[in-house]
C-alpha cells in the first residue's frame, strides 16, 4: 500500500500531528512534520513534500493563513496543494467563485465583521479562506480543502485522498 508520497503536516500540537501521522502512515504515505511556519517552509524547500496540511493558529492567530500565503506566492511552492485544519466553522456556497461568495459574505452584516471566512462550494468542492490582516485589509486565497479539530479519521483520508488523486 505504499504511495511513495510525501506529506507535510505543520502544526503546533504534538497530539494533533502524531493522530494524523498514524491514520496517513496506515494509507501508505510518508508523514513529515513542523511546529511552525519558518520550520515548515524549511522541509517544503528541502523535503519537497506531495501535499500539506496546515494548522492555523500557531505562534500567531495566522500563522498557517501567512504559510499558505508564502507557498501561494513562491514559485517553487505554488503547486504544493495543502488543506488548512481549523476548528473554525465553513460557510458553504453553490456559487461558481467561492472567493465573490467570500466578498459577498463580507457584505453581509451578519459576517462582516468576522476576522476570518472559510468557504467551499458544495457543488465542485473548490474552497478558499478570507481574512482580515492586523491593518484591516482583505486577503484571499483558494485552498485544496479543510479538515476540522479533532481529526475525523475517515475525513482526512478522504481528503487527503482527493487532493493526492489517490
Amino acid at each position: 500500500m505504499k504511495t511513495n508520497k510525501k506529506i507535510l503536516i505543520v502544526d503546533d500540537d504534538i497530539d494533533v500531528i502524531t493522530v494524523a501521522e498514524t491514520i496517513l502512515t496506515k494509507e501508505g504515505y510518508t508523514v513529515i512534520s513542523a511546529s511552525g511556519k519558518e520550520e515548515g517552509l524549511e522541509l517544503l524547500r528541502t523535503e519537497k513534500p506531495d501535499m500539506a496540511i496546515l494548522d492555523v493558529m500557531m505562534t500567531t492567530h495566522y500563522e498557517g493563513f501567512e504559510l499558505a500565503n508564502e507557498m501561494l506566492n513562491n514559485p517553487d511552492l505554488k503547486n504544493v496543494p495543502f488543506l488548512i485544519q481549523t476548528s473554525i466553522d465553513v460557510l458553504t456556497t453553490t456559487k461558481a467563485s467561492v472567493q465573490d461568495m467570500a466578498r459577498e459574505f463580507r457584505r453581509d452584516s451578519n459576517f462582516k465583521d468576522l476576522n476570518v471566512l472559510l468557504v467551499k462550494n458544495v457543488t465542485d468542492g473548490s474552497a478558499g479562506i478570507d481574512y482580515k490582516t492586523d491593518d484591516g485589509t482583505s486577503v484571499f486565497f483558494p485552498v485544496g480543502g479543510f479538515l476540522t479539530k479533532p481529526i475525523d479519521g475517515t475525513k482526512l483520508v478522504c481528503e487527503v485522498n482527493k487532493l493526492m488523486k489517490k
